[in-house]
């Protein structure tokens, strides 16, 4: 969710409670210590800034993201992607290079992407 908000260079208000909303309420989150969403973010921040970064954070989130749990990670980037109710080109290149990650199928995501544009309209 932060690699996504940061995607743009723009972190915008809507990101960042979406993110914390997200954290806050699923259930998926009930015992994540919320403490280390600034520790969390500063490693994405340091990793997106390294020529590999982007290689070395899908590493570690392949390596500690239960497989069931990618097109739930998948839904989240895409509800984080459409908060603020425009997507620039670098967040739909992240979101493109997260399907191909976490091998999410075309059907799938389309239906995650359409069920997030759906909750975000104005």
């Amino acid at each position: 969710m932060v690699a996504v908000s940061a995607s743009d260079e723009n972190i915008r208000t809507a990101e960042l409670v979406k993110i914390q909303s997200a954290v806050n309420h699923l259930p998926v989150f009930a015992d994540y210590d919320i403490d280390r969403i600034k520790q969390i973010s500063q490693t994405v921040f340091d990793l997106l800034e390294q020529e590999d970064g982007l290689d070395a954070l899908f590493g570690l989130i392949r390596g500690d993201l239960p497989e069931r749990l990618f097109e739930t990670a998948y839904a989240l980037a895409c509800d984080v992607a459409a908060a603020d109710g425009t997507l620039a080109e670098p967040e739909l290149r992240l979101l493109e290079e997260i399907r191909y990650e976490l091998n999410i199928d075309r059907l799938h995501a389309a239906a995650i992407e359409r069920g997030a544009r759906a909750r975000h309209l104005t």
